[in-house]
């Protein structure tokens, strides 16, 4: 059986690094960050303004079955999207997913994904036939 070697840590590792953040104890108190990562306008108001997002059901390459999807969605992260697809999918009882930037909700679910995207601070349009 062959035996390993264990890396022990040389001499100059062992020697103390200097403290990059060092010069920061100097400053004294720092303002705290930022609260919250929600939107606020100039006057401190939830902004309520964040784009229009089409509402479309489809049921094409699907086997007949019908999906509701959300897209055109502007300035919006996959993260938030994503969130927003679990808060759909959980109040409506149903699967979903995020594509190609936008939110598939598995049947027709439209007015459900309606109230919940004006929660959010969008404005749902029906879009299509």
């Amino acid at each position: 059986m062959m035996s390993r070697k264990k890396n022990k840590a040389t001499s100059s590792e062992d020697k103390a690094q200097p403290n990059a953040f060092g010069a920061l104890d100097a400053l004294g108190d720092l303002p705290a960050g930022p609260v919250d990562s929600v939107k606020t306008s100039k006057r401190g108001q939830k902004n309520t303004n964040r784009g229009r997002v089409d509402i479309v059901r489809q049921t094409a390459h699907r086997g007949g079955k019908g999906v509701t999807v959300a897209k055109n969605f502007v300035g919006i992260a996959l993260s938030e999207k994503q969130e927003l697809a679990k808060k759909i999918q959980k109040a409506c009882g149903v699967g979903g997913t995020v594509k190609d930037g936008c939110i598939e909700i598995q049947g027709d679910k439209r007015e459900e994904v309606k109230r919940i995207l004006t929660e959010a601070g969008f404005k749902p349009v029906f879009a299509g036939g």
